[in-house]
């Protein structure tokens, strides 16, 4: 009997026509095809004739080849009736997984065949440059290894990376590590935000960088490996190579689409989370004594010293004088505002605080048991404080009120002068931070210089130095130079502001609308090739709405019994959106006894691992419920996806024998050493 019918009668004609109904079928054909399998090995071993002319031998393998593609044909058909279930079922299982689970398990396999590739790239490397040291078999092995059918092979590994970016499943592994990850940023951006110092776009950027850079070396293995045989004289492989080129562009083109997809939904925000432990000077910088619990006697707020209002009654007043140098000669006086007082009791012990810090009191212990500020151990010694009777008639009662001062002690200005990146330089914003000096809250800028298709020089790094004046210094003005928080102003203005296309962050102010202290940016347009610059063309751009604005007014971020902020023990997570606006104030009378000024301003560098550059900036308010939070700037990071566009027009398909490989040993960016003349 012949090979071929033997192989049809034996083994191929029974699994063609097979039908499967149940797992008891997929069962019954998995047996029939080993046993069937074994059945043609016997015929072979037994009926092939060593000495069978090659043409014949050719002849029977082109049917061999024919018959193994219908029975991947039925293969395929019997893939398919089971699919539906069978991706049911797995994706039910997949569900009970945590998707973050299921995204880093992912990213470990990923990250593997990575490794593998550069791995061999670097030893193709190491063979190119000291080829003349190695046989010939050392190097024929490399080559067979890279483009064999070996799941280790580079052509293998390339393959099995590209599937989890483009998936071929339409199943439950449909969705790509890219899109998943896209999906994760957008549930958990704030989590990624502080495990990862670049927005959420930038490391989908960055992951795709790094899979298209593998994509290169593997490419140039399998290209190499393919020249590499044939100077060896183990075959033409023109065919292989043109396959393999067409591969590369069809996978180049697929992968970049994905990655602009993933990358238009990802956020390009940027700001630091909370760190380890608070620093005063170094992670937060605060506004001092804005606005101050303190306490006063009625008989201290009214010029004829009289007792015959009560505390409810003094919500605008100021300190006349210190009748009979009582409790107010004990602390430090209010010599300005004094707003919003109350009664509490008539009675009490205050633990005053001690001189070297911005508090008046660490406590306030009323008779009634009402307690103000954290009881704890009073170093200083408490302090008894009673209200009287003036004859019979009127109690002069001591209030609790607010105190609105300026002085020495009191830190409450914000630089109002420009902080523009040496343009003329073709430097750009990188970064941005909150600093005080000389009392004056500064928002700093880290600048770099700007190169072709948006990238940043590293080695240009450095933090500006801001301006370093007083508020006593001459010719520097309030309102032009500075702005004082007071009672009456002390919003901010909270917005993110992006620049227009092709435009880059350049500077950053701050400016007076109405009683609010409002955020500007400055941005420059460039050349995104070149990199360079366009100064003429610089503009401000600003977000001026405000709460009294008729379309859409600002809206006020609330806080609500705010504690001191450090004191929190839950991380800190965003609290506004864009045009809103929140306002200074005191912490909470109960919590605090209204000592601090919060929020409190993030001064930590917020600035990106790997620098890029800027489209825009902003800034929120972040905290938690019952605790005072913190206004953090953030900045956002240039779309780069606008700039992703195939590189390759659509490959056609391969129809023709005559067909050139892409590259060439002339051609390997890699100089071949005169040594490798001699494979040639």
């Amino acid at each position: 009997m012949r090979l071929k019918d033997v192989f049809w009668v034996v083994f191929l004609a029974p699994v063609l026509g097979f039908k499967v109904h149940n797992v008891v079928d997929i069962v019954g054909m998995s047996k029939d095809v080993v046993v069937g399998l074994d059945k043609v090995w016997d015929i072979v071993e037994n009926q092939l004739d060593p000495d069978m002319p090659h043409p014949l031998k050719n002849k029977g393998e082109e049917r061999l080849f024919r018959k193994m593609n219908k029975l991947n044909i039925k293969l395929d058909e019997l893939s398919a009736e089971v699919k539906s279930v069978g991706d049911h079922t797995l994706a039910s299982l997949m569900r009970s997984i945590p998707e973050r689970v299921r995204l880093e398990l992912k990213l470990n396999d990923l990250q593997d065949y990575i490794t593998r590739v550069h791995i061999s790239y670097a030893r193709m490397q190491h063979y190119v440059r000291a080829a003349h040291k190695y046989e010939h078999l050392t190097m024929e092995d490399f080559a067979q290894k890279m483009i064999s059918h070996d799941m280790n092979s580079v052509v293998s590994l390339i393959e099995r990376i590209h599937t989890f970016v483009a998936p071929e499943d339409e199943g439950f592994m449909s969705s790509g590590i890219l899109e998943l990850l896209a999906k994760t940023f957008e549930e958990e951006a704030t989590e990624i935000i502080c495990g990862n110092q670049q927005p959420p776009q930038q490391i989908l950027y960055n992951l795709f960088s790094t899979i298209a850079v593998t994509e290169i070396k593997g490419y140039s293995m399998i290209q190499f490996s393919y020249m590499l045989l044939k100077l060896y004289g183990k075959g033409n492989f023109t065919k292989e190579s043109a396959i393999a080129k067409m591969k590369f562009k069809e996978r180049t083109n697929k992968t970049l689409d994905i990655a602009k997809n993933a990358m238009n939904r990802a956020s390009r925000e940027y700001w630091k989370c909370d760190p380890r432990k608070y620093v005063k000077g170094e992670t937060y910088e605060e506004l001092t004594e804005l606005l101050q619990g303190y306490i006063i006697n009625e008989v201290d707020m009214n010029s004829d010293n009289t007792c015959r209002e009560n505390c409810g009654e003094y919500q605008y007043a100021k300190m006349y004088g210190c009748f009979k140098n009582l409790f107010c000669r004990q602390q430090r006086p209010c010599k300005g505002k004094i707003l919003n007082c109350k009664y509490v009791d008539a009675d009490m012990e205050v633990c005053m605080a001690e001189d070297k810090t911005n508090r008046r009191y660490e406590s306030i212990e009323y008779e009634n048991g009402l307690v103000y500020g954290r009881r704890q151990a009073c170093r200083k010694g408490a302090t008894k404080v009673d209200s009287w009777w003036r004859w019979l008639f009127w109690h002069c009662s001591y209030c609790m009120c607010v105190c609105d001062e300026q002085g020495r002690s009191s830190d409450r200005y914000f630089n109002m002068r420009p902080t523009l990146a040496d343009v003329d330089q073709n430097k750009v914003v990188t970064g941005l931070r909150f600093v005080k000096k000389n009392r004056i809250i500064h928002l700093q800028i880290q600048q770099g210089t700007l190169e072709e298709f948006g990238t940043i020089n590293s080695n240009s790094l450095t933090w500006k130095e801001v301006d370093n004046y007083t508020i006593s210094d001459r010719s520097v003005y309030s309102g032009k130079d500075y702005h004082i928080m007071t009672w009456e102003q002390r919003a901010l203005d909270l917005d993110d502001l992006e620049a227009d296309r092709n435009h880059v962050l350049t500077g950053v102010k701050f400016k007076k609308i109405g009683s609010h202290l409002n955020f500007e940016i400055h941005t420059t347009p460039f050349n995104y090739t070149t990199g360079k610059l366009d100064p003429s063309k610089s503009v401000w751009k600003d977000n001026p709405n405000t709460d009294a604005s008729q379309k859409k007014p600002r809206s006020k971020v609330m806080m609500y019994n705010p504690d001191v902020p450090t004191r929190t023990p839950s991380p800190s997570i965003k609290l506004s959106r864009t045009d809103q606006f929140i306002e200074f104030t005191h912490t909470d009378f109960e919590r605090d006894a209204a000592q601090t000024t919060v929020p409190f301003l993030d001064s930590q560098p917020v600035s990106l691992m790997k620098p890029v550059a800027l489209a825009g900036a902003g800034l929120f308010y972040k905290g938690r419920i019952n605790f005072g939070g913190f206004v953090t700037p953030k900045i956002i990071a240039y779309d780069y996806s606008e700039h992703l566009e195939p590189i390759f027009p659509e490959p056609a398909p391969i129809d023709s024998d005559e067909l050139v490989p892409m590259i060439s040993v002339e051609t390997l960016d890699t100089p071949v050493p005169a040594e490798m003349n001699k494979y040639q």
